[in-house]
């Protein structure tokens, strides 16, 4: 189901916050679009946190240092990225509205992106909106090889290590199904959207919406990075997230 914003409506941080609070979230048609749709999907697209598909092949990549992981240090690019015509995926949803929303949901400490890095090369990786206990994954890019993967798993590490309940894929991919996401019904969804967002942590109630996930747990659990430097996942740090993804096959 999707329902265009009525025009006297503008895109702003608040209104975004209390549609996701309710289970739909916007899209545009493309880049260029001037407006955006609401979307509330009959089938929605979740991973389950303690069931994440580790492969071996995955597992190894990670323990390799293939990447070398960043948080929140380039957001804009990340959307941006996201954003970009590719071989396989010619046009995005994601326009100037969206975009615009977003890196102001990301400045007040809602939105958040995970980066890969190949050398000084932004390799992929993926953004997404933090509420209450569930974190509603917006899109990821890869520009080389299982550089998306590796932010996801990042990203699943992080939120079980932070305490969320809930990760919103929104629509099942044929590639999340291989990670182990799952299509559940609209009402299914709802039931556990209300309890990641349970009585009162998500602060709707009282009008200011608020996190009560801790998005930055896994950083604690690292060693210190050196002063200056951005958060990156370290080697300790990548034996923790294999732990934390648990069984792999």
């Amino acid at each position: 189901m999707s329902h265009p914003l009525p025009p006297h409506l503008e895109l702003d941080p608040d209104l975004v916050l209390r549609a996701y609070a309710m289970g739909v979230f916007p899209m545009a048609d493309h880049r260029l679009a001037a407006s955006v749709y609401w979307v509330e999907p009959k089938l929605r697209g979740v991973l389950p946190l303690d069931h994440f598909h580790l492969s071996r092949s995955l597992r190894k990549t990670i323990l390799s240092n293939r990447f070398r992981v960043t948080v929140d240090t380039e957001f804009q690019r990340i959307m941006q990225l996201c954003a970009e015509s590719a071989r396989d995926r010619p046009d995005t949803w994601i326009n100037g509205p969206i975009e615009r929303v977003f890196v102001e949901l990301h400045r007040r400490g809602f939105a958040h992106s995970i980066e890969c890095w190949d050398g000084n090369r932004l390799a992929g990786g993926l953004y997404g909106l933090a509420l209450g206990r569930a974190f509603f994954g917006e899109s990821m890019v890869t520009r080389v090889r299982d550089a998306s993967k590796v932010a996801f798993a990042h990203l699943v590490a992080r939120l079980k290590a932070g305490g969320f309940t809930l990760l919103d894929c929104q629509f099942q991919t044929d590639h999340l199904a291989t990670l182990g996401a799952v299509e559940i019904l609209r009402d299914d969804y709802v039931a556990l959207l209300d309890g990641a967002l349970g009585a009162g942590s998500a602060g709707l109630a009282e009008g200011a919406p608020s996190v009560a996930g801790d998005f930055f747990a896994l950083d604690r659990d690292a060693a210190p990075a050196p002063e200056g430097a951005a958060t990156v996942s370290g080697p300790l740090s990548l034996k923790v997230i294999a732990q934390l993804l648990g069984q792999t096959s």
